[in-house]
């Protein structure tokens, strides 16, 4: 099956978003309904499965996350996503919350993009310059979450003449009902929305994306 965006010869890379224990981790977060959604609808085990895909296919695998300061500096509460993350500090670096969820440990040959304040992967970070040094056209989206982040990740991409492709069982939401709500309602505006399987049968089909 071909999957607009993952064509032979096409130069792609994984993003995973935020999927650091303070945010999917039920050991650190207390956002019990995405931790459901991420542990009901095997999120994790898509998102591995893909990044051990990409990283044999020669794409690059890009971590996205956010630690905060432990002073706060830089993290503004301009909003009340960011205002509840400085508040509950659960996500401040040297905490275990800021880490990335062990079943998703970078390897070596990944990226880390580390941000302090914002919502989306490319705001204060050189995670642009990075997909253009590596002749990126296309990222495939993962993580969280389907209300704020990953929505907001596809529209970074394609105001920069990228092209998003989102797996949909490698994402969540905070609910079931806003994750099929933007599933069918949103992220087709703005990406190509397939899935794991898809993208896996692409990856194995193409050539190498390094």
């Amino acid at each position: 099956m071909t999957v607009r965006g993952l064509e032979p010869g096409r130069r792609v890379a994984l993003l995973i978003n935020e999927c650091q224990n303070a945010m999917v981790n039920g050991e650190h977060s207390d956002n019990d309904g995405l931790v459901g959604e991420i542990t009901g609808r095997n999120v994790l085990a898509n998102i591995g499965a893909l990044a051990g895909a990409c990283r044999a296919a020669g794409a690059l695998v890009v971590h996205s996350t956010i630690v905060l300061r432990p002073d706060g500096v830089g993290t503004t509460s301009s909003c009340l996503l960011l205002g509840a993350l400085r508040k509950r500090g659960n996500c401040v670096e040297g905490h275990q919350g800021a880490e990335i969820h062990p079943d998703l440990t970078p390897r070596p040959e990944d990226y880390v993009s580390r941000r302090i304040h914002g919502l989306t992967p490319f705001h204060g970070t050189e995670l642009e310059p990075v997909l253009r040094e590596r002749g990126v056209r296309s990222v495939i989206v993962t993580g969280v979450s389907t209300n704020v982040g990953v929505p907001g990740t596809c529209l970074e991409l394609l105001n920069r003449g990228l092209t998003a492709v989102v797996p949909e069982n490698a994402i969540a939401g905070s609910s079931r009902e806003i994750h099929d709500f933007q599933v069918a309602n949103i992220l087709p505006l703005i990406a190509t929305v397939t899935t794991t399987a898809d993208v896996l049968d692409a990856l194995a089909a193409a050539s190498q994306y390094a």
